[in-house]
């Protein structure tokens, strides 16, 4: 049984970076087929629609919804998943996006590119209040002469954006309770997705 709450955890975990990451995620140019890097290929990246349905898959059998059951489930589902993402601070980029980490290895220059430093920009009409106030806070920072005033009215921007989606995340979480057997509940509580 602690086994068994161990591997949803971590399931849950991967599941909800896959999400995050996925709902950033910008198709490659010609649709990512072949060449260095394409599905397959030596860069070893994988498709983000073929991940998705897995983990999403994966959730589904494990809160033992049925296909009619999924279908009012997994809307809720995702929206508490990204709200949760937000509220805990993800933001785009998370602490590799501030520090260079695994997207610093995308491309830019031995100057330090700093657009290429955090990979690709997203698309503004797609990102989050919490995306939106993190980017602006991260351009920010990355002025080295920023005025002080202006860095704190962006982090409490990002702050504010922050609780907003906690609020958000507590509306969302009580609508995917009330559809819920005790048992799904119970799951999603030992995932992490519910208090």
């Amino acid at each position: 049984m602690k086994k068994q709450v161990i591997v949803m955890g971590i399931v849950a975990c991967v599941l909800a970076l896959v999400i995050g990451g996925l709902s950033i995620a910008q198709p490659p140019a010609g649709g990512g087929q072949g060449g260095p890097g394409g599905p397959g290929g030596p860069g070893g990246r994988f498709d983000p629609a073929q991940m998705r349905q897995m983990m999403a898959q994966r959730m589904k059998e494990q809160l033992g919804a049925d296909d009619e059951a999924w279908k009012v489930l997994e809307p809720r589902l995702t929206k508490v998943m990204d709200l949760n993402r937000q509220a805990q601070g993800g933001g785009r980029g998370g602490m590799f996006g501030m520090m260079g980490g695994p997207r610093g290895q995308r491309g830019g220059n031995d100057a330090g590119d700093q657009g290429a430093r955090r990979g690709p920009q997203q698309d503004p009409a797609t990102m989050s209040p919490v995306d939106k106030a993190s980017e602006q806070l991260r351009t920010t920072l990355d002025n080295q002469s920023a005025p002080p005033e202006e860095i704190k009215k962006n982090l409490t921007a990002l702050r504010e954006a922050r609780e907003k989606a906690k609020q958000e995340l507590a509306t969302a979480q009580q609508e995917l309770k009330k559809i819920l057997t005790v048992r799904q509940e119970a799951q999603l509580v030992m995932m992490g997705q519910l208090p």
